[in-house]
């Protein structure tokens, strides 16, 4: 390893915020992306409102989790790592923060300007656009958006999922093989 590269470490166990924002967000992306890709290839439409609810609710805790980001600062790596390594676990870390935000937005933008309107489990945020031509219908309010809103939204899935098993192999490489505490501080604990 070139030690010019090698940059400060830690292992103290991450704080209390970032780890819950850390796990709640996780969980919530890795389930939306799971009932997304279901909802996609079956058509489950009734799905859809339960996706829209939890994805709207995700957003709020996106931002709290990107402000809490730049107020913190990225952590230390847990042990020393190359310039090339560090600039990769930065991208990931950039990217599945930006995914978090993104998606709910892109679907949000998605639904909206197709016409379905969008709300949080019976709440309305944006109703829909009926057809007054076709009852049950909707009225797209900008199609072109829509479109483009679905095929961000629909790609960023794909890219998050990527992302994903990136982060994971990346947790386990350190805790496998590097046998740090990279993944043990973001389950509260220190050392082995």
């Amino acid at each position: 390893m070139n030690p010019q590269a090698i940059h400060e470490h830690n292992s103290a166990p991450l704080s209390a915020p970032t780890r819950a924002l850390h796990w709640i967000l996780a969980l919530a992306m890795i389930g939306l992306t799971a009932v997304g890709l279901y909802m996609a290839e079956f058509e489950a439409w009734a799905l859809y409102p339960i996706h829209k609810s939890i994805g709207l609710l995700v957003l709020p805790l996106a931002l709290a989790r990107a402000a809490w980001r730049l107020k913190e600062g990225w952590p230390p790596a847990a042990s020393p790592a190359t310039a090339l390594q560090q600039t990769l676990a930065k991208a990931v870390h950039g990217l599945l923060l930006l995914c978090t935000l993104a998606m709910p937005i892109s679907g949000m933008t998605f639904s909206g300007g197709s016409g379905h309107g969008f709300g949080i489990f019976g709440l309305t945020l944006m109703h829909h656009n009926a057809d007054p031509q076709r009852p049950g219908e909707v009225l797209p309010l900008h199609e072109g958006l829509s479109q483009l809103a679905q095929s961000v939204h629909s790609a960023l899935g794909y890219l998050l999922i990527a992302l994903l098993l990136l982060h994971v192999a990346g947790a386990l490489k350190h805790h496998l093989l590097d046998r740090d505490a990279t993944l043990l501080r973001m389950l509260g604990r220190s050392e082995r």
